[in-house]
């Protein structure tokens, strides 16, 4: 099976930065493309970035120019750096990815188990 985990979320001031680590492991082929969402209480989820194995990014309009996705597919992993947090940024991130393994070469969604993201003074 495959595993997402992530890494790296916390308390921050606003103005502040955080980098989140999402690290995909077990039965893999390869990983296509892989993103971020958050879920703020009481909201849906929502996308936040995403990047394709070639790194071609998209952003939600509400974080661009303040986070940067990357990736490094020798090692599995997506990274965010998020910088100039808001308190509006609070939420609990998660990491997803499009993986294929030796026994599903179409592929499918996993996603990790979240780490919360808390912006306040």
């Amino acid at each position: 099976q495959v595993q997402l985990v992530e890494s790296g979320g916390g308390l921050v001031q606003p103005g502040g930065s955080l980098r989140l680590s999402c690290a995909a492991s077990g039965s893999i082929f390869r990983v296509n493309a892989m993103g971020w969402y958050r879920q703020a209480p009481g909201k849906q989820r929502e996308s936040v970035a995403s990047i394709t194995r070639s790194s071609n990014t998209n952003y939600a309009d509400s974080v661009k120019g303040r986070f940067t996705i990357s990736r490094d597919n020798a090692k599995n992993t997506v990274y965010l750096q998020m910088n100039n947090l808001k308190p509006e940024d609070t939420a609990v991130y998660y990491c997803n990815a499009r993986v294929m393994t030796p026994s599903d070469l179409f592929g499918a969604d996993y996603w990790g188990q979240g780490t919360q993201v808390t912006v306040s003074s």
